[in-house]
């Protein structure tokens, strides 16, 4: 039996959807269709194209097969509907997860250059804070914090960032400035909701200040960001998000500065694919070119020392948590 290219760009909707309803959403059509479209899909293939798993579906090796072939038929009608000059450039829906400041500042600048380059290329981009899954099911790319424990994955070490306990002035204003840890704990903390945290390289703030109470928490870091220059007290938050905002100071930087790696993991058969490969290559030279910035401008402790001695701040060579 011949394989209908429509039931090809179904399997492909369900694989980067994980559900037949999300996947009927995306083609306009109902759950009962894209079931039936699947069944057709493994009645001429001769063997399952899906897989129960945690939270939806997951290809078979099969599937996985079937899936490469659906993004040429994707790529080819894109091809087919673009003008000459575009369908010379990358294209194809490339999908990926990263948390929200890697999205925001290194992430979107990097998709947009290249899309620039490339308008008929997509990109998919889940923000989410949680460690890599072992069930990639849609996704090609992941971006996580920590090294990753994954099977059937490729995973490399993209670069690091520094987080740093931050406050905005009219809150040290009103509340003073901590010289010390022992100070610090008298502050509330903005930060992760502490059940709700995925990622264990992330727990510093419970770790280092165990006394610190909870004051706003989120699983947003930009809600982070803004609850500490709304002063709900002192937010631990990544230096290259942070330093943006001049209303923000960085208070014991020599104290408190968790320096955690990024890494990208990716599935094995992802880079076979033009449009992938280039995504990852610019997701690296952007995370390159902001690598000074990743690790923050330092704090008011920092300048102040600068200041009296006349020279630059030799480095953190005082208790930095790693």
């Amino acid at each position: 039996m011949s394989t209908d290219p429509q039931d090809l760009l179904v399997l492909l909707a369900v694989a980067r959807g994980g559900r037949f309803t999300t996947a009927g959403e995306a083609l306009g059509l109902n759950h009962t269709t894209v079931a039936r479209r699947i069944a057709a899909l493994e009645t001429a293939l001769g063997g399952r194209v899906l897989a129960r798993a945690a939270g939806g579906w997951e290809l078979t090796d099969l599937g996985r097969r079937a899936a490469r072939a659906a993004e040429g038929v994707e790529q080819a009608v894109a091809v087919l509907e673009a003008s000459d000059e575009a369908s010379a450039a990358l294209s194809g829906v490339v999908r990926m997860s990263a948390t929200d400041g890697f999205s925001a500042y290194i992430a979107a600048p990097a998709v947009a250059a290249l899309q620039r380059a490339n308008p008929l290329l997509q990109v998919e981009l889940v923000t989410v804070t949680r460690r890599a899954l072992q069930q990639r099911s849609g996704l090609d790319i992941e971006v996580v914090v920590g090294r990753p424990q994954v099977h059937r994955a490729e995973a490399f070490e993209l670069g690091h960032y520094v987080l740093g306990m931050y406050a905005s002035k009219d809150y040290l204003a009103e509340h003073g400035v901590p010289s010390g840890l022992e100070e610090l704990v008298e502050h509330p903390l903005v930060y992760f909701v502490d059940s709700m945290l995925q990622v264990d390289d992330l727990d510093a703030p419970r770790r280092l200040v165990p006394t610190m109470r909870d004051s706003l928490s989120s699983t947003n870091v930009f809600v982070h960001v803004e609850a500490t220059r709304a002063g709900a007290g002192i937010g631990f938050l990544p230096c290259f998000v942070a330093d943006r905002h001049p209303d923000l100071v960085r208070v014991l930087p020599e104290t408190i500065a968790e320096r955690l790696p990024y890494w990208m993991v990716l599935r094995p058969d992802s880079l076979d694919r033009p449009a992938v490969a280039a995504v990852v290559r610019a997701l690296r030279d952007r995370t390159v070119a902001m690598s000074a910035e990743l690790l923050g401008r330092g704090g008011v402790d920092s300048r102040a020392a600068q200041d009296r001695e006349g020279r630059q701040p030799a480095a953190s060579s005082s208790r930095t948590i790693a």
